[in-house]
């Protein structure tokens, strides 16, 4: 009886004797069908649709009778369940009724249970059959998927088996080495990778062949290219053995996927590259200076020998980059770096570890008299005249020298003192070198004296802001500006932040310094909002030390509050050694920034830190590409490779990005195609005082003149 677990199947019942068709249905309607009654073949042929799942058919009937109604539903390939119902007693009758596609042959008179189990016998084989007909197309459909996505997949898929020769590869073979998939067929693994890897790829597959405890094995090798032997390159590759049963492989063999890892591993090396080297000069940086003194000190410490660390800053090199702009000051300082290095030995490690200051390590220095001798070595290539363009130059350094053992055993103690010895000479006046004595412990006195007039100098009012616009080239209109501090020194005039931003961190006052400049640039930006100069970006900078202050946040949120500058016009330039010193922290104070509409921008990308994970991380909204990189767009032909991959990575995510440093028509230009559309530096304006700031925003004037030069 119909129990309700599936709705009531519907039957199509076709006698021409009218006393057993209604006694029929009315049978199978007390049982809990659906029925539809018919009188002849035609008829019954007519009612078949989709919601038919079942015919009782009689055999003998005017019009169409049952065998000719079975034909039909045979051509039509129909997959209804058919129980013939018929007075016949012959074997042929029935035999001939299963042929044509009946589920089961019933002989007239039956009793009713017996009519009953032959309909739900029939119904079920019905269900099941369709059934397995959807499993079986589901099964073709998956196996085209998967196909699919194994011939469209970036990576080499392949198979070997027990002896290690392909029985199959997906097309992926052919873009990536050149082969043809059957020309690998039965071919050897061997074939394609590198000889000096074929002892490795060996313990791989016998690994994989005696059964490893891991699921997966993973290995790097070199494959070859089929027309470029020479183009070897890396491929990891992951392999899991497999028993394959099919028309053609049986038994055991290797599942495998290779993939072409080459673009990597040139990043990790561009990324190693950029963490231990400076990419202007490409010196060693700092810490690679440091790794190198380590070990220099281990060696001398073993062999009881002496060596010598210089600090080297060229005098007055800001005059350079103000006077004849950042393109030119970087193209000197790449010359005086290669100057400097062909005076020196191959064990000497000459490192760029700021702006204009350099560290050098000489080891093998017995005595004072060798170190000076480098040193006016130095001096003396340095006063020669540096031509660029049609600019001649002329330099000078301090150098301030200190010596293991009697100077310091460590590099940290080594590097500290010869900065302080560098500074004496500087106190001296400059042009000279000197080493480093036990008298210059304390801070230099100048140095002092500075940190001392800077306390005032925040209370009494001394401190100024100047703002660089950063234009948007598509409308020539000033999207933003960039708060920049300055020292109106009462004696030694207006200082450059390079010239006290250390000491107020030495001193403990950066905090206070980096609160009153967010404060004054926020109080300035709404002073030109009130003036309808527009809505556009302020962008702030803060260092390390200021954003690891247990009160960044709400320090800035407090100062945005009293000033009324709404959240989103601010923007807070982080360099990467702020962002990477404690990502969990920085993520969370960030976070908490950006959820309240502050944006946050990562300052002089690509200079420090090389690790991007952070990237994922942070809520970040721009990138500004360093001017170092900027300036390495020269030509049409010299275009910058590092700036177009910035650029593309923030296109990638999402991220604004703003060229920062920029002098040339020929950089607006590569930029501007590469997509890069904001930027600032010297070809739009020097950072100026805010009333001035005030005018541009009024007249707008890089409007006209990206106009004329367009």
């Amino acid at each position: 009886m119909y129990d309700g677990t599936f709705p009531p199947a519907h039957l199509l019942i076709c006698d021409d004797d009218l006393s057993v068709l209604e006694s029929t249905a009315a049978l199978l309607k007390a049982r809990g069908f659906a029925v539809t009654p018919v009188r002849n073949g035609a008829e019954a042929l007519a009612r078949v649709d989709a919601t038919v799942d079942l015919m009782l058919l009689d055999l003998n009937m005017p019009v169409l009778n049952g065998y000719q109604v079975l034909d039909a539903l045979c051509r039509a390939e129909s997959d209804l369940a058919v129980v013939v119902v018929s007075g016949e007693d012959s074997i042929d009758g029935a035999v001939s009724c299963l042929r044509k596609g009946a589920q089961d042959y019933l002989r007239k008179p039956y009793l009713p249970e017996e009519l009953f189990a032959r309909v739900e016998t029939a119904l079920r084989e019905r269900r099941l059959m369709r059934e397995n007909r959807r499993m079986q197309q589901r099964l073709v459909e998956s196996e085209q998927l998967h196909r699919f996505f194994v011939e469209s997949a970036p990576d080499l898929i392949y198979l070997l088996n027990a002896e290690g020769r392909f029985t199959y590869t997906n097309q992926r073979i052919e873009k990536l080495l050149g082969y043809r998939r059957d020309e690998l067929l039965g071919q050897h693994y061997k074939t394609l990778v590198h000889p000096d890897d074929h002892a490795q790829a060996d313990l791989f597959l016998m690994a994989l062949a005696n059964g490893s405890s891991h699921p997966r094995l993973e290995t790097e090798l070199r494959l070859l290219h089929k027309d470029r032997a020479e183009d070897a390159r890396p491929f990891e590759t992951y392999s899991v053995p497999v028993q394959m049963q099919s028309t053609t492989i049986h038994g055991a063999g290797t599942f495998g996927v290779a993939r072409d890892i080459s673009e990597r591993r040139r990043a990790e090396e561009i990324i190693r590259f950029q963490s231990s080297h400076d990419l202007l000069t490409r010196l060693p940086n700092r810490a690679l200076f440091r790794d190198r003194i380590v070990m220099a000190l281990a060696q001398a410490q073993r062999d009881g020998r002496s060596l010598a660390v210089m600090y080297i800053d060229l005098d007055r090199f800001k005059l350079v980059n103000d006077s004849l702009g950042h393109l030119v000051g970087d193209e000197l300082l790449q010359i005086v770096s290669l100057r400097m290095k062909e005076l020196l030995r191959e064990c000497d490690t000459l490192a760029r570890v700021g702006g204009d200051e350099f560290l050098l390590l000489l080891p093998g220095v017995e005595n004072d008299a060798a170190a000076i001798l480098v040193a006016d070595k130095l001096m003396e290539e340095l006063e020669r005249p540096f031509q660029l363009a049609e600019h001649q130059l002329y330099l000078t350094a301090s150098i301030g020298i200190a010596r293991h053992p009697q100077d310091g055993v460590t590099a940290d103690t080594l590097i500290r003192h010869a900065d302080t010895a560098m500074y004496a000479v500087k106190a001296r006046g400059r042009n000279g070198h000197g080493f480093f004595s036990p008298d210059m412990e304390s801070i230099p006195k100048h140095r002092l004296t500075l940190a001392t007039d800077l306390h005032a100098a925040i209370a009494t009012g001394q401190l100024r802001l100047h703002y660089q616009p950063q234009i948007d080239i598509r409308t020539g209109r000033i999207c933003g500006v960039e708060a920049l501090v300055r020292w109106q020194h009462p004696a030694l005039g207006l200082l450059p932040p390079g010239e006290f931003l250390q000491i107020a961190e030495e001193s403990g006052l950066s905090a206070s310094l980096g609160e009153w400049v967010l404060r004054t640039a926020c109080e300035d930006m709404q002073r030109w909002r009130y003036l309808g100069c527009g809505e556009i970006r302020l962008a702030v900078n803060f260092s390390a030390c200021q954003v690891e202050q247990a009160d960044f946040v709400t320090m800035v949120q407090r100062t945005l509050k009293r000033s009324g500058l709404p959240h989103r016009a601010l923007e807070i330039e982080l360099t990467e050694e702020s962002l990477i010193k404690d990502i969990g922290v920085v993520v969370r104070k960030l976070g908490m920034l950006a959820d309240s509409g502050v944006r946050v921008a990562i300052d002089d990308f690509g200079v420090g830190y090389s690790s991007l994970s952070y990237l994922r991380k942070l809520p970040i909204h721009t990138l500004k590409i360093d001017r170092s990189f900027v300036q390495d767009i020269r030509s049409e032909r010299d275009a910058g490779s590092l700036v177009s991959a910035i650029v593309s990575m923030a296109g990638g995510l999402a991220l604004n990005s703003v060229a920062e440093g920029v002098e040339t028509d020929t950089q607006v230009e590569f930029l501007r195609r590469l997509g890069c559309y904001e930027m600032q530096g010297f070809r739009f304006s020097h950072a100026v005082d805010a009333d001035a700031t005030a005018d541009m925003l009024r007249t707008q004037p890089f409007v006209q003149q990206l106009a004329e030069a367009a």
